[in-house]
């Protein structure tokens, strides 16, 4: 079973604050690391290799410096690492077409597996995008993947309820970060992952013709929070009375 995964560097968004006077996000300094629904996609990843066999190849489109992210994964059991440096301003029309081409290039593969969303901007739209550009199925938001010898079934999250799919090979399957808690690698994992290949790839390594993005990222703000800082020193009754007005009036009841 080959199987390659995708995951994407993204800034620690726990670590974010917001400038308060021009209400854009301070980024200078804030730690960098694998987007956790992806870290989903790599342990269920290493589930199957345990239990059927075979090889896994972590994708990651990005800066040189994400090969200290893809060690991570690594040490988590993934085989060997690709990384390819995207051109400037890439929007998910130039990712997902570098990540198909990638996939592509490496070859051999039954499952592609992704995060349901980076925790970054969280658009849900990778996954999808690449199955189409590799021409096969999808299974999306899934909470439950089973492996058999000639198909994949698997349980898709729909909210208030659940569809059970399956699917023959090749397949790309987007999970939820309720599918399975990450491992966290052993010292001798991390030590041992260091022998482990990670090639860098140009995009015009695995795209042909030149990548535009299609949409244009004009600016990024934060959402101050301000409280209101309101207290009811009424009795319970009338506290209660009078938040839930308040609660009303501002349109949080209807």
């Amino acid at each position: 079973m080959n199987i390659v995964v995708c995951a994407k560097q993204v800034v620690d968004v726990s670590e974010i604050k917001v400038d308060s006077s021009t209400k854009k996000p301070i980024l200078a300094g804030v730690p960098q690391k694998i987007s956790d629904i992806d870290k989903n996609a790599l342990e269920e990843a290493i589930k199957i290799k345990e239990k059927h066999g075979g090889k896994i190849t972590v994708v990651t489109v990005g800066p040189s410096d994400a090969k200290e992210r893809i060690k991570e994964l690594l040490a988590m059991g993934a085989d060997e690492g690709v990384l390819v440096v995207p051109p400037q301003n890439a929007d998910y029309s130039v990712v997902s077409h570098i990540l198909a081409g990638a996939i592509k290039k490496i070859g051999n593969y039954d499952i592609v597996l992704c995060g349901e969303a980076s925790i970054d901007m969280f658009s849900g739209q990778m996954g999808p995008r690449v199955a189409g550009l590799l021409n096969i199925p999808q299974i999306t938001y899934a909470q439950n993947v089973v492996v058999e010898k000639d198909k994949v079934v698997s349980e898709r999250n729909l909210g208030d309820k659940a569809v059970t799919i399956e699917s023959p090979y090749p397949v790309l399957i987007t999970v939820t970060k309720e599918i399975n808690q990450p491992r966290l690698p052993s010292l001798m994992q991390i030590l041992a992952s260091s022998s482990k290949p990670i090639y860098e790839w140009s995009a015009s390594d695995v795209a042909a013709g030149k990548l535009e993005p299609k949409v244009k990222t004009v600016d990024i703000k934060g959402v101050p929070m301000v409280r209101k800082n309101v207290i009811f020193k009424d009795d319970i009754d009338q506290s209660v009375s009078k938040l839930v007005d308040e609660l009303a009036r501002a349109g949080v009841l209807r």
